[in-house]
């Protein structure tokens, strides 16, 4: 103690000397937040109930102690800093106890060993994890309808939105042609003015709009004339998450003079709540999303989207369960709050998720039914395969094929790399009119350098009919998406197809001794790419969704619990979009886009989470986060187990069979959510049990973010009351328990277990019958046969009789000791 005390006063007279660059921290300190105040301090009376719900906000007794925990913040930092050193960015009193604040790295250090200091972190930065499917999730004839219809769906539930803000004006926002949104009592958020227009954001189905900024000014990030100083979306993400989510029904899909379908939203009369931290050209950062966060749960929202994760691990915390964004979470799972979060773009390689903790909905994406291929017909009769959202040439027709290369009005713009097509002043008019353009796809365009709606802007400009663009070479983790335009157009993906092409040409076209073209004899036809081909074999897991195992430290050590949670479309969604949108640089304009991402699947969980509250107000996060899991399918449309798409040895990607390490649960499935029969329900005993119990992580460290000792006790990680389990390190035999509360009439359920061979496994008892609102125990054991040095992975499957199933994923990995 005496050794740690000399160092901080060594540190404390460092603070004289020049300091380092200023940098933003987020620090904790002694006192409970608002949503754990059991009492204690004279004069303030407890706030915090025992069981996890929502707290009234605006009563004097929460206000006047929110007040006391500022003024204590003010009072340390004035105390320990010379005023005009620092400037505090944020005050968190809700959620945490603690600020947001700009100093240099040796002021931290005088904080660090202040007295009643719990912990001192600097930001670190987070990034976006960047409309068919309410049809392929059965909402319209399966859901909507028990909820009143889509009229009606989501009624009164308020969907908060962490992310780039929202563009208010677009049609799946707008009232003018919906019933009249009544106030929502226990609501309670504000709506910012636009400074442009000197109108708020808010029209009824928008109820709040605020934006987060302070960190990421006093970090010289922000720009106000691009990033704009408001909730307004000058991005394009936000606006297509909240309309994933809770967008109006029935919106047509327009581009280009042509109608792709109607969009709508998961719960088309949710409300949303507008919460921008996230911005253009930088992301985010934590303190602004901490402090987002902490709002939106005091402003009274009932589910929250996160579609977004971290940079990189925060440089000073260990545990990914423990850091101020997962305990903000925590806590705002505490105060009743739905939590879903993508859970990241890294796959498909293991060990690549950003969302880690047992409170939060961890979401994958799935590919769904829908495909849009197109071809190019050569004038050797060659049929070459591609991607193109775009209408076809005249079918009774076939043009010349012109290079960009061979059409340069000067040899010296090879410097602009003109066969990207992104400059139609480079290239000769004459030559390219009337005739099929060919186009590189070049790592241009993977680097948002270059884009397929600046090459239909200059192929339309030159005149041409349509254009092709060739990949003549595939980096790992390529991603090729359709792209909507206005002229016949396709994407050549397959190398070998795209050097067909180049061959068929190069054997067509003459040159002169210089290599410049005598005459353009090589010809094709571009086919109809607007209709989509319907697949049974979706859903699939998309090649970019991360993948498990969970990790609980950043020494990557495989947590005892499944991640990701759940599987949903996330792959080619369309949406609305804000035309300030620079995200995606082929929709820059443009008032709705098809993108793909964890960030579109997160949305959607959102939404669903949104109509089973709605049928079920009284459910804890956790109940409903239950009955999404373990009503999941682990199949596809065919009734063949789920595939998930993987590298193959060569550059194609190929399918595999899909681990709950790549779907979690199972696909959702809505209409079985809304009657799951069985719940596994938790609360934040649980949580703290699951977090006190896992080695490695010190009780401190709990402490301090949970403002709770360590007198919850499970034994195991592995008896958190999970809807799956997980036993990362099983030796000889380990026994796991499960308690399930029957949210149905009163039933008797059998349950069967099943594993692959390496580990044996049993469930007791066989069978069991819960009367309404009753719970009851079973454990299942599972015994090493063999050590393959892989997970094995099995179920529990609880059939019910009155038709109810109810499935836990079960995965283990054996070890001789």
């Amino acid at each position: 103690m005496k050794v740690v005390q000399l160092l901080c006063s060594i540190l404390v007279l460092l603070v004289l000397l020049p300091t380092g660059k200023p940098e933003i921290y987020i620090v904790t300190v002694d006192g409970e937040p608002v949503i754990s105040y059991r009492g204690g301090v004279p004069g303030f009376d407890p706030i915090a109930v025992d069981t996890d719900e929502k707290i009234d906000t605006t009563s004097q007794l929460v206000t006047s102690y929110a007040q006391h925990l500022e003024e204590k913040h003010d009072m340390l930092l004035g105390s320990l800093l010379d005023h005009g050193t620092y400037k505090k960015l944020y005050s968190y009193r809700h959620l945490i106890n603690g600020f947001a604040v700009h100093i240099s790295p040796e002021q931290a250090e005088t904080l660090r060993c202040a007295p009643g200091v719990k912990s001192v972190e600097r930001d670190w930065k987070v990034r976006r994890l960047t409309t068919h499917t309410p049809q392929f999730l059965g909402l319209p004839t399966g859901v909507w309808p028990t909820g009143g219809g889509f009229d009606r769906a989501g009624e009164n539930i308020v969907i908060g939105f962490v992310d780039s803000g929202i563009y208010p004006h677009h049609p799946s926002f707008a009232t003018y042609n919906t019933d009249p949104y009544e106030p929502v009592p226990q609501y309670r958020g504000k709506c910012e003015v636009d400074p442009d227009t000197k109108k708020d954001f808010c029209n009824g189905k928008i109820i709040g709009a605020q934006h987060f900024a302070e960190a990421a000014i006093a970090a010289g990030a922000f720009n106000p004339s691009i990033d704009f100083a408001s909730p307004m979306d000058g991005d394009g993400h936000g606006s297509h998450i909240a309309a994933i989510a809770a967008g109006n029904n029935g919106i047509p899909v327009r581009m280009h003079d042509h109608e792709f379908g109607k969009a709508s939203g998961m719960a088309p009369r949710a409300r949303i709540a507008v919460y921008k931290a996230l911005y253009r050209l930088f992301g985010g950062f934590i303190a602004d999303v901490v402090a987002a966060i902490d709002q939106a749960v005091h402003d009274g929202v009932d589910i929250l989207n996160l579609s977004v994760g971290p940079n990189s691990p925060p440089a000073t915390t260990k545990t990914t369960f423990l850091n101020p964004f997962d305990a903000t979470l925590l806590a705002a799972v505490k105060a009743g709050v739905f939590v879903a979060q993508a859970a990241g773009n890294g796959g498909p390689f293991p060990k690549t998720l950003v969302s880690y903790s047992p409170w939060i909905t961890s979401v994958a994406a799935a590919i769904d039914d829908r495909r849009y291929k197109n071809h190019l017909t050569l004038g050797n009769g060659k049929i070459l395969p591609g991607i193109g959202l775009s209408p076809s040439t005249n079918p009774n027709q076939t043009y010349t094929l012109v290079a960009a290369n061979d059409v340069l009005l000067d040899s010296s713009v090879m410097k602009y790399s003109p066969s990207d097509c992104q400059r139609p002043e480079l290239l000769n008019k004459n030559l390219v009119k009337g005739n099929i353009l060919l186009c590189g796809y070049s790592f241009n365009f993977v680097a948002g350098t270059a884009s397929i709606k600046k090459v239909s802007e200059a192929a339309k400009s030159l005149g041409a009919i349509g254009f092709v663009l060739a990949v003549e070479n595939v980096s790992p983790g390529t991603k090729f998406d359709p792209v909507p335009v206005g002229i016949p157009e396709i994407l050549i993906t397959e190398v070998s197809k795209s050097m067909a092409l180049i061959d068929y040409y190069n054997i067509s076209t003459p040159r002169d001794w210089t290599a410049r073209v005598k005459s353009f004899n090589a010809t094709g036809s571009i086919g109809d790419g607007l209709m989509p081909i319907l697949h049974k074999s979706a859903p699939q897991v998309a090649l970019f969704s991360a993948r498990g195992p969970n990790i609980k430290d950043f020494s990557f050590q495989d947590a005892d619990l499944l991640k990701p949670d759940i599987l949903a479309p996330g792959s080619l969604i369309w949406a609305a979009w804000s035309p300030n949108g620079t995200d995606e640089p082929n929709y820059v304009g443009e008032g709705f886009a098809m993108i793909s991402g964890t960030s579109m699947a997160a949305p959607h969980i959102a939404g669903i989470a949104a109509l089973v509250k709605q049928k079920h107000p009284h459910w804890s996060p956790a109940a409903i986060r239950s009955a999404l899991m373990t009503t999941a399918t682990q199949q596809d449309r065919a009734g063949s187990p789920l595939q998930a798409q993987q590298y193959s040895e060569t550059e194609a990607m190929k399918l595999v069979a899909a681990t709950p390490f790549d779907y979690g649960s199972g696909h959702v499935n809505p209409r079985a959510a809304l009657d799951p029969g069985l719940i596994f329900d938790a609360g934040y005993e649980d949580y703290l049990g699951f977090l006190c119990t896992t080695p490695g992580i010190d009780s401190h460290a709990i402490k301090n973010y949970t403002n709770s000792p360590c007198n919850y006790t499970m034994s195991h990680p592995s008896n958190f009351n999970n809807p799956s389990i997980t036993v990362s390190h099983l030796v000889k035999t380990q026994t796991v328990t499960r308690t399930v509360t029957n949210v149905a009439e009163e039933e008797t359920y059998v349950i069967t277990a099943r594993m692959q061979p390496s580990i044996a496994i049993e469930a007791t008892p066989s069978a069991m019958t819960l009367k309404p609102g009753a719970s009851r125990k079973f454990s299942v054991s599972l015994t090493v046969r063999s050590v393959t040095g892989t997970y094995s992975f099995g179920e529990i499957f609880m059939k019910g009789s009155r038709g109810h199933k109810v499935r836990i994923p079960v995965v283990a990995k054996g070890y001789w000791r």
